[in-house]
């Protein structure tokens, strides 16, 4: 299998509806919400395409372009978008649905970087 191709068979699509104990006073998403809901689609994502021990190290850029209202049905997109020696970086895209109309629009975008580890906790390599 080429790296493409397991790049592709790793993208990881989730959906989630927005329930009102995961807003805020402004009945929109809580960002810290959606960054651990993100952290949870890149680690699937992140393991997917390696098949080894893999560990958050770092979230890079999170823009939070729109706001996530109650209601609304969310669908995260996690694409391996870089791959280092012992590291990989997962952009998170976070797509808004309306529930009874076909409206959807991008809503957050973010990328988290992991290390694959051994048993020691030691960074070992991605690619083998």
């Amino acid at each position: 299998m080429t790296v493409e191709d397991k790049i592709k068979a790793s993208e990881t699509r989730i959906f989630k509806a927005v329930f009102p104990n995961t807003t805020n006073h402004y009945d929109t998403l809580f960002g810290g919400t959606a960054m651990h809901m993100m952290d949870e689609v890149a680690f699937i994502t992140a393991t997917r395409f390696s098949r080894q021990i893999m560990v958050t190290v770092s979230s890079d850029r999170i823009d939070f372009k729109k706001p996530i209202p109650a209601g609304t049905i969310v669908e995260l997109i996690g694409t391996v978008s870089h791959i280092g020696n012992t590291s990989l970086k997962v952009r998170v895209d976070i797509y808004i649905e309306q529930m009874y109309s076909e409206d959807r629009e991008k809503a957050v975008t973010g990328e988290f970087s992991f290390v694959a580890i051994d048993e020691h906790k030691k960074p070992i390599k991605i690619l083998k």
